[in-house]
């Protein structure tokens, strides 16, 4: 018997799912960003932490510093953003990088 949430094509059935990773971006059947966002920031978060002690070296100028965040750190948490649709709610915590 076919659950009243799979969907049949020829001799494949699919499964409805609450939520899927697809190319790095948690797609939900909610179409809620808000889980990929907190994500997004962990990841990033756990990137800073593995740099941590060369952005803290003081023999990096500021502007280094800020090179290697934009050029390691900040696409981390910004990898697929475009495609967001964000509350205003979502906007402004993703803001808050």
């Amino acid at each position: 018997m076919q659950d009243e949430f799979s969907v049949r094509i020829d001799n494949s059935t699919f499964e409805r799912l609450e939520e899927f990773k697809y190319l790095g971006t948690t797609l939900t059947n909610q179409n809620s960003i808000a889980e990929e966002i907190e994500s997004r920031l962990k990841s990033g978060n756990a990137c800073y932490h593995l740099v941590q002690n060369l952005l803290s070296c003081r023999l990096l100028s500021k502007n280094l510093e800020l090179k290697i965040y934009r050029t390691i750190i900040l696409p981390v948490v910004l990898y697929g953003c475009e495609t967001w649709s964000l509350t205003l709610q979502e906007e402004r915590k993703a803001e808050g990088v």
